[in-house]
């Protein structure tokens, strides 16, 4: 007999943990009023979630001053549903705060974009869930 899984809400600060393991995600955005889900290298800072755009690419329109949605995982065996999921709902904005850009530059981000803009996601609404065998 097959083993059923067990899923597990995750509250907001286990959500916020888990996400700090990872570093790549999805943002979910429109482009030209379709939705689209884009790749993403981010991390976290203060609360809030950072990646980079390039001007002139869909993201970098798709998500200045937007309101998105930030998906990642993480699944220990791709056929096995056991691992997490998180999603984070909100507001994003380009970073331009002297101070608060200066923190960011020394982010992990990756090198998806490396001269592009930094672009932050307030946490309006995160859910979770645990996915156990």
């Amino acid at each position: 007999m097959p083993i059923e899984p067990v899923i597990i809400p995750l509250n907001q600060d286990e959500c916020l943990a888990l996400l700090a393991t990872t570093s790549i995600g999805r943002i979910g955005t429109t482009v030209d009023a379709l939705p689209v889900v884009l790749p993403i290298t981010f991390a976290l800072h203060r609360g809030t979630i950072v990646f980079r755009t390039m001007p002139g690419t869909r993201l970098h329109d798709a998500t200045r001053n937007a309101v998105v949605a930030l998906q990642a995982d993480h699944y220990a065996d791709p056929h096995e549903p056991a691992g997490w999921s998180v999603m984070v709902q909100g507001q994003t904005q380009e970073i331009a705060e002297p101070n608060w850009l200066s923190a960011v530059q020394l982010l992990p981000l990756g090198s998806w974009a490396p001269d592009g803009s930094y672009i932050c996601l307030e946490p309006a609404i995160v859910s979770g869930r645990r996915i156990i065998l």
